[in-house]
């Protein structure tokens, strides 16, 4: 989509005029089907908030805003609209039937605890609040736990991100090499969450079948 290309490249040319306002709306969008890499939109805030031209955390509590309001966007979408209009239309924004019950089976099985390590995830993180909305999650617990989520992602990109930009300030020229550059750096981040997410999961399903193969507690 050169659209995306284009706003991103926008931007990384405007993030001084448009600020926290502008970290919200992109984020915002960052957690629908719009996709829009936050590789690509924190960057650039945080560095000039580094350079005293924003505030740091105000840079990162803008982008969990931002992400929460689009993660409860989709959940109202998906619990108003319902399954059988996300597969017909879906489609268009890369949201197929087999990623929707991947993601629908993932909060059956997790629920919260899922929707927290979806934040922190690469293309889940995307997707989370429609599951949820179909699922008919709680509205409160599913907003504080994706803000949660999206704060320690915004946090962790933003520390990244200003210590890549202060080694390569050439990459702000360049939002492809920048997003390259930090999704490799953030290996070992990404590795880590999905070993500590795979634990946490199997203990849960672990505790889970324990309790059905004895017929319940109590």
């Amino acid at each position: 989509m050169h659209w995306i290309h284009d706003l991103v490249s926008w931007w990384f040319g405007a993030v001084e005029q448009w600020g926290y306002t502008g970290v919200f709306f992109l984020m915002a969008l960052e957690s629908t089907i719009v996709p829009i890499p936050s590789e690509a939109i924190m960057p650039p805030a945080a560095y000039a908030a580094s350079q005293g031209k924003m505030n740091v955390w105000g840079v990162v509590l803008a982008g969990a805003a931002g992400s929460t309001f689009g993660s409860a966007s989709t959940w109202a979408v998906s619990l108003t609209l319902g399954r059988a209009f996300l597969i017909r239309y879906g489609r268009w924004f890369r949201l197929t039937e087999h990623h929707l019950a991947l993601a629908e089976a993932w909060v059956k099985d997790f629920a919260l605890g899922g929707v927290f390590f979806a934040r922190l995830l690469p293309v889940v993180r995307h997707l989370i609040g429609f599951p949820a909305g179909l699922v008919r999650m709680p509205f409160l617990p599913f907003c504080a736990v994706t803000f949660v989520g999206s704060f320690a992602w915004c946090g962790i990109l933003s520390w990244f991100s200003i210590a890549t930009i202060g080694k390569r300030p050439d990459l702000l020229s360049d939002p492809a090499a920048l997003e390259h550059v930090l999704r490799h750096d953030l290996l070992w981040f990404i590795a880590l969450i999905v070993g500590l997410a795979a634990g946490w999961f199997a203990v849960v399903l672990y505790g889970r079948r324990r309790v059905d193969g004895h017929g319940g507690v109590g």
